[in-house]
Parts: structure tokens; C-alpha cells; sequence
């Protein structure tokens, strides 16, 4: 690969995370299309719904009482009839006493004999008879059915109404038509229709401004501020803010202000990582040519006679080989991930001392480098990958016991290993002053730093994933006290 055949970073990632929302602009409809006129007409409908169910017994009721009066005028007609002379009634008198009823026929039985108190003339065939048990009473469980009879196919027919008499003895019998009686149930049902409707236009409406104010009205204004949101994120005013309510909105609308909040910090956290790419790319070119000079001269050195020279130059040429490869791979961290470990047979512990050599641990270091691993211990790994877990790891070691000063602080860098529970476990510890509590949860997140001067952030987040693809595991140990210690678990491959 040429220097400058390496892959360039992707600047319109922001672009993919947050793709812009296309603000569509809505027709204007007399029919009420939205939440608000959907729930108008719903809660209309409902009340109306619950209005015919009152009707339905109501219109029953209407029809009891007008039968009721009817007898009860007509209990009172009869009166008058049979205490005068049925020749001494003059006929003006019977029509009229009829029309008041309005009836055709008024008849009294009693004692076994039926009397014809009025007629207009013999009716015809008598469709239907209703008998009345108490003045003012029907049966429960056929009026709702004769009353919607009634209604549906009445007009024309001819009825009866008896009963016992309340004032005297005997029973009364009323012929009548029910063309009266289905036109004041009609009028009555118009009129119930009529305030029904009224209540329950009324009703939405009031149950309408009140949702409205309380719950419409806060979704909508969640609804525009995720639409301009997700126009411009990094807009922070754009970010909505809670009104303070203790309700479930509320708890919604701080919700909503978290996860903007949180949507803003991970917007600006992959534009670092692209204008990061960038920067890397490009240093990466130099470096790659500085490195490619520096092997040559590493070359010359090794042809040179000196005793020191021979002692240093296999560690150099080591050295700038495993540089010239990070400047390879160093740009698959933010594209793709790391590669695949190809797996071969390690000694850990020789594995360990390139590492102190690498660090400048084993000559002149002010550092006590302890190497406690067997050395006997072998293991199936990526030589390269954990070696760069390795050094990642105590890189950090030593910068964080850069800050001790004094001769009497100790500065002490250790490495162990062993097979428990039958699984290789690393187990890598400084004498630093360790990690803060704050940061334990996120130590293993790219660009985590804890506050060095020249730290990145990533040496962490590199090794926690070069061990992930080991399918292992790596973690911070819990201790009293100064220090830190990193224990890694790798499976035993058969």
C-alpha cells in the first residue's frame, strides 16, 4: 500500500445518525382530520350513544304516562255518562266527550255485562290490546317492545285499552286509534332527539377545551419540538424544555429533554470522531514516511560493528515494524473494527518482556517492572492484539505513577497469569493513584479520559475491544486503596 492509498474518513456520518425530517405541509380540511377533531366527534358520538340508551326506556315511560292520562280522562268521561240518562245526553255532548278522549269507543263491564257509554260509530278489527294492571302501569317486560311497535308500525290501527277503574267498580274499555298516540311519541322523540344533541354538542365541547388544555395541546408541543429537533440537533435551543408538570406529560417532557440532550452530546461526539479521522489521516501520511526513513536507517545501523548498537538495533527495527503496522490499522478503529485475531501458540511471559522493552521497562526506568507470569504458560491468542492490550494498559500505568514524586513513593508496575476455572487470567497492577469512582462505569467508552494532559481516550477502549474479539473479558477490580488492577479472562482454546 502506497502512503497515500490509505482510507479516508467518513465526514457525512452526522448525516446517517440523524437524517432531517421533511417538514410536509398539511391540507387544510373542513373535516377536523387531527387528534383534537377526532376527539370531538368521538366524545360527541359517545354522549349521543349514551343518549339513546336513556331514550329507549324514556320513550317506553312517554308511552305509559299518555295511555295513563287517556284512562284517566276517559274513567272521568264515563263517570259523566252513566250518571245521566243515556237519552237525556245530548249527542254534541258524546262527540265531544269522544274528541276530549279521543277515542271511538267508551265502554264499562261490569258484573259480567258490558255498556256502551259513547260511540261514533262500531270500529273495525282491533289490532292491538294493551291492558293497563294499574292506573298508570304497564308490564315491564313488553312495554319497550310495544312502544317501538308503535313508533315503527303504527297510524293506522285501532286499539284497546282496559283496565280496572279507580274510582269505582268494574272495568273500562277504551277503543281508540293509535295515530294520536304514535304522533305524540314521534314529537316527544324529535324533542329528546333535538336536546340530546344539544347536551351532547355542549358536553364535547367542554370535554374538548379540557383535554385539550391538559393533554392535547403539551403532545403537540412535544410533536414540533421533536420535528424542529430532528431539523437541526445541534441547535440547542431547539432542546424542549419541561414545564414543570407533575403529571405523566411532565414526566414525558423531561423524558424527551434527556434524550435530545443525549442525541446532542452523541452528534458531537461522532463529528469529533470524523474531524478525529481527519486529523488522523492526515498524520498518518507523514508518519508513514517518517517511519519508512527511520526502517532504512534502522538497516544501516544493523551492519555497524558496535556491541550496543548490535544489543539495540533488533529491538528498534522491532519497534518502528510494529509502528509502521498501527499506521495501517489505526484508521480500521473508527471504519470497521479491528481484525480478526489469527490465533497461534504464545508464551505470555516473552510476550510480557517485549512489552518491557518496548516501554524502556528493563533498562534504566525509574518504574519496578515485576514480570510474575510463568514462564512456561502457553496460550492460543493473536500475539500482535494482545500485545497491544499489554501495552495499552500499562502505557497508562506509567502515566498515571508519572505524578508521583518523592523517593519514597513506589513506583511498581506488575504483570501475573495462571489458568483458574479453567480459563487463562491476566491480572496486570500499578502503585497510581487508581481511577475516581465517576468514571468506573464508562472506563471502557472511547474518549474517556481521566483528565491527563496528552491522554486521547482510547487506549482502553481499544484493548476492551481487542479482548471482546478474543471472546474474553476485561475489567477494572474493585480495591481499598491506591493502585490500580486490570484482570483479563481468556477463554482455553482446545
Amino acid at each position: 500500500m502506497k502512503p497515500d492509498d490509505h482510507p479516508k474518513p467518513d465526514l457525512k456520518l452526522e448525516a446517517n445518525l440523524f437524517p432531517a425530517v421533511e417538514h410536509v405541509p398539511r391540507k387544510r380540511r373542513f373535516w377536523p382530520t387531527g387528534l383534537s377533531g377526532k376527539l370531538l366527534v368521538l366524545t360527541t358520538l359517545f354522549i349521543m350513544l349514551a343518549e339513546i340508551l336513556v331514550f329507549v326506556p324514556s320513550i317506553a315511560n312517554y308511552r305509559l304516562a299518555w295511555l295513563s292520562r287517556h284512562f284517566t280522562t276517559g274513567e272521568a268521561a264515563s263517570l259523566t255518562l252513566e250518571e245521566l240518562k243515556s237519552d237525556a245526553i245530548p249527542e254534541d255532548i258524546r262527540t265531544q266527550l269522544l274528541s276530549l278522549t279521543e277515542t271511538e269507543m267508551i265502554v264499562v263491564r261490569r258484573d259480567g255485562a258490558s255498556k256502551i257509554l259513547a260511540t261514533n260509530q262500531m270500529p273495525g278489527t282491533i289490532a292491538r290490546h294493551i291492558e293497563l294492571m294499574q292506573p298508570g302501569r304497564l308490564e315491564a317486560a313488553s312495554t319497550i317492545v310495544d312502544a317501538f311497535d308503535t313508533l315503527l308500525f303504527g297510524g293506522d290501527r285501532t286499539i284497546r285499552v282496559y283496565g280496572p277503574m279507580e274510582e269505582r267498580s268494574g272495568t273500562l274499555e277504551l277503543v281508540m286509534k293509535d295515530r294520536p298516540l304514535r304522533e305524540a311519541m314521534l314529537s316527544y322523540a324529535y324533542n329528546v332527539l333535538l336536546i340530546s344533541l344539544l347536551i351532547s354538542i355542549a358536553t364535547a365541547l367542554l370535554v374538548f377545551i379540557t383535554l385539550r388544555w391538559f393533554l392535547i395541546r403539551p403532545m403537540q408541543r412535544m410533536t414540533e419540538s421533536m420535528l424542529a429537533y430532528s431539523r437541526d440537533p445541534e441547535d440547542q435551543s431547539l432542546v424542549i424544555q419541561p414545564s414543570g408538570r407533575r403529571d405523566e406529560i411532565g414526566i414525558a417532557e423531561e423524558q424527551l429533554n434527556g434524550m435530545q440532550k443525549q442525541l446532542s452530546g452523541t452528534f458531537k461526539q461522532q463529528r469529533h470522531l470524523a474531524d478525529l479521522g481527519l486529523a488522523v489521516s492526515k498524520i498518518n501520511h507523514d508518519l508513514r514516511n517518517i517511519l519508512a526513513s527511520a526502517s532504512l536507517f534502522s538497516d544501516r545501523l544493523a551492519d555497524t560493528s558496535d556491541p550496543t548498537v548490535q544489543r539495540l538495533a533488533p529491538r528498534l527495527i522491532r519497534t518502528i515494524d510494529r509502528a509502521v503496522d498501527y499506521t495501517r490499522s489505526v484508521l480500521d478503529y473508527g471504519k470497521s473494527g479491528e481484525a480478526v485475531p489469527t490465533y497461534n501458540v504464545v508464551r505470555l511471559h516473552q510476550l510480557c518482556q517485549d512489552v518491557a522493552e518496548t516501554l524502556s521497562l528493563d533498562t534504566d526506568s525509574d518504574v519496578d517492572w515485576v514480570n510474575r507470569v510463568p514462564e512456561d504458560l502457553e496460550i492460543q491468542v493473536d500475539a500482535e492484539q494482545i500485545f497491544r492490550v499489554i501495552v495499552n494498559l500499562s502505557r497508562n500505568a506509567l502515566q498515571a505513577m508519572d505524578g508521583l514524586d518523592g523517593e519514597t513513593q513506589i513506583k511498581r508496575l506488575s504483570i501475573g497469569a495462571g489458568i483458574e476455572n479453567g480459563q487463562t487470567v491476566i491480572r496486570l497492577r500499578d502503585t497510581g493513584p487508581g481511577f475516581p469512582a465517576s468514571m468506573h462505569a464508562k472506563l471502557f467508552t472511547a474518549f474517556n479520559t481521566s483528565g491527563r494532559q496528552g491522554g486521547t481516550g482510547l487506549g482502553l477502549a481499544i484493548a476492551a475491544e481487542l479482548i471482546r474479539a478474543h471472546n474474553g473479558t476485561i475489567r477494572l477490580i474493585e480495591q481499598d486503596g491506591p493502585g490500580a488492577e486490570f484482570e483479563i479472562t481468556l477463554p482455553i482454546r482446545s
